[in-house]
């Protein structure tokens, strides 16, 4: 991972920045609450961390890159608990007060303190395998589809749909674990519309009367997400003439989608001609975030990603940890799109919507 003195601000945040963005969406606490005492918000975060433990310590287990890695798993539990208990004692314990980008550090510090580099693997490389075998038939689908704006509505539930792979999510992890994920009945069974935060009509408004020049995507997700999601939506811009950078993760965290393994997926989709289905990709980069959580605070990305997307015209933020849980009112210098599922009771309550609502939130800026 990049230095903490190699990170810069992300160059299309509207500025002053200071002024202007705040990471984290949900606020844990307010100036006016006593800094020694646990806010209820932050009790209710600090136990939804505390709950995804199990689910943690299981794959931590099954890590056969840790040696006595039972051993090791158990003693992330305890002692990332012991570390969530502290904050609930003293909320500026640990670089408190807690939000969910420092609950993840903490988490991440644990887990590769003990030797975990990355407890996902394994369940990250067979979801990537099964996905790529279903890349071209999802495609097909979508081209077969002759009205511009359908096919968008159906590309926007493919991202809603993989998006559901989350293995952050406590329920979700559980569900996955018994009964894996149907990415067609994914797309079928989405809440209806309209969603707790629903710009689509405005945007496929725009879709069918402008073109984006560049578009900066910031990924989640391995799996149907990426694979079944986002690759297809991207190659929509793409063949729209939009040049399309993807922004991953530079080191593992949960089972999001890293930058060397997202090389890795591209270069098994490439078609014979080195063509996504018929599609030129000379104009898909990708990028490193620089990031290594969950969650993404915009004021440190990488320079490479940086210098990347200074001329671009559109940045997408998708997945509830980079675009609700943190970015949901972030402000931009061009158009902005917010596309995620809400897998958190906490957060739905928060936006005032459905678990498993979807978050599509586009901001214009008129040039």
């Amino acid at each position: 991972m990049e230095s903490s003195s190699d990170m810069v601000a992300f160059p299309l945040l509207l500025t002053p920045v200071d002024s202007n963005y705040r990471a984290c969406t949900i606020p844990y606490r307010f100036p006016s609450d006593n800094p020694r005492k646990p806010t209820p918000t932050e009790l209710a975060w600090i136990d939804l961390f505390a709950n995804s433990v199990p689910s943690f310590r299981k794959r931590a287990e099954s890590d056969v890159s840790v040696a006595d890695a039972n051993i090791q798993a158990e003693k992330f539990a305890q002692r990332y608990l012991e570390i969530l208990e502290d904050l609930k004692k003293d909320p500026e314990s640990h670089g408190g007060p807690p939000d969910c980008i420092l609950l993840c550090r903490l988490r991440e510090q644990v887990l590769r303190e003990l030797g975990f580099k990355d407890i996902f693997k394994k369940v990250k490389g067979e979801e990537n395998a099964k996905a790529i075998t279903l890349f071209k038939d999802v495609v097909r689908l979508n081209d077969a589809i002759e009205d511009g704006i359908q096919r968008l509505e159906n590309l926007v539930r493919g991202i809603f749909a993989g998006n559901i792979f989350d293995l952050g999510s406590a329920q979700l992890a559980e569900v996955f674990s018994r009964d894996g994920m149907s990415f067609l009945a994914s797309c079928q069974n989405l809440l209806p519309r309209p969603w707790v935060i629903d710009d689509l009509d405005t945007f496929k408004l725009k879709w069918s009367r402008k073109s984006w020049k560049k578009a900066v995507f910031f990924v989640d997700n391995s799996g149907a997400d990426i694979i079944l999601g986002i690759l297809p939506f991207a190659r929509e811009l793409l063949r729209r003439g939009t040049q399309v950078v993807l922004a991953a993760n530079d080191l593992p965290s949960i089972n999001d989608v890293t930058y060397p393994e997202l090389f890795d997926i591209i270069l098994k989709l490439k078609d014979e001609n080195g063509q996504l289905m018929g599609v030129d990709i000379s104009n898909l980069l990708i990028a490193n975030s620089g990031n290594d959580l969950p969650v993404i605070d915009l004021t440190r990305v990488s320079q490479e990603l940086a210098y990347l997307a200074t001329d671009a015209d559109l940045v997408i933020l998708e997945g509830m940890g980079r675009g609700i849980e943190t970015n949901l009112y972030a402000q931009f210098k061009c158009d902005s799109l917010k596309i995620a599922m809400v897998k958190h009771p906490e957060v739905a309550q928060f936006l005032g919507g459905r678990l498993y609502d979807c978050v599509f939130k586009y901001n214009e800026v008129l040039s």
